[in-house]
């Protein structure tokens, strides 16, 4: 459906797990020698939408959309099970499981290093990270796999027009209250900043560049803006371990005990979505950006709901944070995975 022109893994793709983690040690240092600094770019936001984080995760993301094929769009409908599948397991598995593994931890496991009311903020965080299924970052994760572009997009699509209208009512199930806020400015802004937008740039980007029979213009621009979207991905994580640079020395111990069932979440969602299209014999590149958009979340809502529902410095805000800090290297050990099974799907 789509021309893999500019998807090949180039220095930057090949060797991108060492580029997040020198990031991830800039944004910590940084936000430890200029916390005044973090913190005025951390103010910059609208409902709830840091403008900063949104410039660079635009600037991620729409060389992808540019390489989109979008006259394909009408035969993705030919193939539904990648589909399907996506909105299964995004909406009817993994927010109960991501509960479920918050109460056996927290209750369980983890109840004689946590009080009770601190246990029941990080299950909250948890579930609201459970609820938000990923839109910005999963279009980085099947690039990285050689996915569909033009699939990919409609999943992401999918999600969000579901999420518009699933999110509150789930979350306020699994929570076990009746009222929750959802701050639907955030919410509408941020599928505006982070897939409308640059949807609409890449279609304006094609129709300008791209020629019957002669993609030379369209494929030399690519070849040319493609390095921007590591740099705003490298940006964007550095803002943000530089945003939470002081929690991550303040409780590292909070951090890691989030950190396990968020893990255990991430990786067995994985192997259930990436099992299922086998099952279902999908070709690998809906294969894999369909288990990737399962096993991401989207943060930034998380982060902001939690926020909004318990206060900044409450444990479910830190819980969303730590999915925040668990998400880019796990996901990153999935891509690898997802690269080396290649040859196990058709």
């Amino acid at each position: 459906m789509n021309d893999n022109k500019g998807i090949t893994m180039g220095l930057f793709e090949r060797y991108l797990t060492l580029w997040v983690g020198l990031a991830i040690v800039v944004g910590v240092g940084l936000g430890s020698v200029l916390p005044n600094g973090f913190a005025f770019v951390a103010k910059l936001e609208v409902a709830h939408v840091n403008l900063v984080v949104a410039v660079f995760i635009w600037l991620m993301i729409y060389p992808m959309m540019a390489q989109i094929d979008f006259s394909a769009l009408k035969d993705v409908g030919k193939k539904p099970a990648g589909l399907i599948l996506t909105v299964v397991i995004n909406w009817l598995i993994k927010p109960f499981t991501m509960a479920a593994l918050g109460w056996l931890f927290f209750k369980i496991f983890f109840a004689d290093f946590v009080d009770p009311k601190t246990a029941d903020e990080y299950i909250a965080g948890m579930i609201l990270l459970g609820v938000a299924p990923c839109t910005a970052m999963v279009f980085v994760w099947s690039q990285l796999t050689k996915g569909d572009a033009t699939y990919t997009l409609m999943q992401v699509s999918i999600n969000d027009i579901i999420m518009i209208f699933a999110f509150a009512p789930i979350a306020a199930f699994l929570l076990g209250v009746t009222d929750v806020h959802v701050p639907w400015e955030t919410l509408l802004i941020s599928v505006v900043l982070y897939v409308l937008l640059p949807l609409l740039a890449g279609v304006w980007t094609r129709k300008k560049l791209e020629r019957k029979n002669d993609l030379s213009r369209l494929n030399g621009f690519l070849d040319r803006i493609k390095p921007w979207s590591i740099v705003g991905l490298l940006s964007t994580v550095v803002l943000l371990f530089g945003f939470q640079a002081e929690t991550i020395f303040e409780k590292p111990q909070a951090i890691v005990l989030i950190a396990i069932p968020l893990m255990l979440q991430t990786y067995g969602i994985f192997v259930v979505a990436y099992g299922a299209a086998k099952l279902l014999k999908l070709p690998h590149k809906i294969a894999a950006p369909c288990a990737l958009i399962g096993t991401s979340n989207f943060f930034e809502l998380a982060v902001a709901v939690a926020i909004s529902l318990f206060g900044l410095h409450s444990g479910a805000a830190l819980a969303t944070v730590v999915g925040v800090l668990v998400e880019v290297p796990v996901m990153l050990s999935l891509v690898a995975i997802a690269n080396k099974t290649r040859s196990y799907f058709p």
